[in-house]
């Protein structure tokens, strides 16, 4: 069991670094970009429902200045990381990111990121789902900016932890997350119902501008947190495992 945990949360602690290498070793490949689908009845996910308590901010950076400081991450848990090596192909990559951790056991449940490549004027939007729910894989992931029409996306590829789906980033949607309170990810699971991921939009702006954090220090930041999170996975699986099973005579 700590086997697959350690395994689970090994891969989950590389989400963030996954929309980094993942996509950008896929730049110039034969990967299919997501496709923009037409937009969807609003209802579609107006009727989405949360897969678990509201999800929260990942855990900002050690050392790194307050909320809204120069170089620092906003409250909101939006922050801006950039990476240079060669698993990025000697291209400067940044991404402006948000991750939501389910509060109760510490699973990244969804995420969004602005991807941009030196050399390259064309943006890309990124977003992922976790797998812990069983998603749908055809039917891909839907995108929703407060009371604009959703968008549908198919997922680009699949790992362990998450499915992840990419659109180029245009001028009305980049628009919309710089004057928007709230995005929307849904998805499907196997029990056909929506999940609904809110993601909050107000300290996008800040951390597009601003400078990327100290990647040292993001690190190990999100290596505390995802230890803790595996730390929380063994503690509810101990707790469930102590639970008798249901009508079971009580213990003497």
């Amino acid at each position: 069991m700590n086997s697959s945990l350690d395994r689970w949360n090994t891969l989950g602690s590389l989400v963030g670094w996954a929309l980094f290498a993942g996509f950008a070793l896929t730049l110039g490949t034969t990967l299919a970009v997501a496709q923009q689908g037409q937009p969807v009845p609003k209802t579609t996910i107006s009727k989405a429902v949360p897969a678990a308590p509201a999800a929260a901010p990942a855990a900002a950076p050690a050392g790194a200045p307050a909320a809204g400081a120069k170089g620092g991450p906003d409250e909101s848990g939006w922050v801006k990381v950039c990476r240079k090596n060669e698993q990025t192909g000697n291209k400067q990559i940044c991404l402006v990111q948000h991750e939501g951790l389910d509060p109760n056991t510490g699973i990244v449940l969804a995420t969004a990121a602005i991807r941009s490549v030196e050399g390259e004027d064309k943006q890309s939007l990124l977003v992922g789902v976790t797998t812990a729910y069983s998603l749908v894989i055809p039917a891909g992931v839907q995108i929703k900016i407060d009371d604009s029409d959703p968008i549908s996306l198919q997922y680009t590829v699949c790992l362990p932890p998450s499915c992840q789906a990419q659109m180029e980033l245009t001028k009305e949607i980049f628009d919309k997350m710089r004057k928007g309170k709230q995005m929307i990810v849904a998805a499907m699971n196997m029990q056909q119902k929506s999940m609904g991921f809110p993601v909050p939009l107000n300290g996008f702006g800040n951390a597009f501008d601003g400078p990327p954090v100290d990647n040292a220090k993001y690190d190990e930041a999100r290596r505390q947190m995802m230890e803790q999170s595996r730390q929380r996975q063994i503690d509810l699986a101990k707790k469930a495992a102590e639970q008798p099973p249901a009508g079971a005579p009580p213990q003497p």
